[in-house]
């Protein structure tokens, strides 16, 4: 089977082209080095689009996430459709729901995003939806954080901070954040692939976390013994100085994913602590 992935040289792209380059031929494409105009897609499948502007920590305009997740996506899915490529697969993510919460997010859950990431992954949902027919399937992956081995995001200064620091006040913590191997992300991509499956499908772990139970198992794979301490006011006092890091520690982002599961029968390779490990120590293929 002959797939188009963009996003290649990014985190979820060069897992994915590492891990099924013998199962698929994999072609590349990228908006910053290749001509649009110019892509054949002739032959081509299925088009896995990884490529977007991210949430960024300093902030971006709305124009810029529009240009790339909006009008980019738009672009090639428009060339896929009459190219004749019959599945376009769309990398979301769960802040088309909006932010942290204490419900619990599921594939029918009304999308109320807040930020303008968020927003612009919406928009360019429901512009995809609007192409799909029976000759031109749709599919929708909405992801929670994806965590591995070369992580840059916020879990990497996690396990740097308990790389470094012996004692640390996250003691007590119960909250529940739900995350997901990039092994089983990729896996997930593989099986809608494979089955030719169209709709929207949520990747997770098998279970949230607590932040407390997180470092408690990096510490683990760091042979580390962290002391983790609660105390009391520390959550008021970050949550005034610093709300961002309050909300990523304290707050709640839970996924249930059963439907996503049950259409593809899907099962995930790895666990929460396989999904650990491999990130600090690396994935032997």
């Amino acid at each position: 089977m002959k797939i188009l992935l963009t996003g290649s040289s990014g985190f979820i792209g060069k897992y994915f082209i590492k891990k099924y380059n013998k199962k698929y031929d994999i072609r590349i494409f990228s908006f910053l080095n290749d001509n649009i105009d110019e892509l054949d897609l002739d032959g081509i499948d299925s088009i896995v689009h990884l490529s977007a502007l991210v949430h960024q920590m300093g902030g971006a305009s709305k124009e810029e996430y529009e240009k790339v997740n909006v009008t980019q996506t738009m672009q090639l899915a428009n060339k896929a459709e009459v190219s004749g490529v019959k599945q376009f697969i769309f990398m979301s993510t769960v802040k088309v729901y909006g932010e942290e919460t204490n419900s619990v997010y599921t594939e029918e859950t009304l999308c109320v995003p807040e930020d303008e990431y968020g927003k612009s992954k919406l928009k360019a949902e429901k512009e995809l939806l609007k192409l799909q027919d029976d000759n031109f399937q749709v599919s929708i992956i909405r992801t929670p954080i994806v965590y591995g081995n070369g992580v840059k995001e916020n879990i990497k200064n996690l396990v740097n901070l308990v790389n470094k620091v012996p004692i640390l006040p996250f003691g007590g913590i119960e909250n529940k954040r739900s995350m997901v191997y990039i092994g089983n992300i990729s896996h997930l991509i593989d099986q809608v692939i494979e089955y030719h499956q169209s709709g929207i499908f949520l990747g997770s772990d098998n279970e949230p976390f607590s932040t407390t139970k997180l470092i408690k198992i990096i510490s683990k794979n760091l042979n580390k013994n962290t002391i983790l301490l609660k105390i009391p006011l520390f959550e008021t006092f970050l949550k005034f100085i610093k709300p961002s890091f309050h909300k990523r520690l304290f707050c709640s982002l839970e996924v249930d994913n059963t439907l996503t599961k049950k259409k593809l029968n899907l099962t995930n390779p790895y666990t929460i602590e396989n999904g650990i490990h491999f990130m600090i120590e690396g994935e032997v293929n």
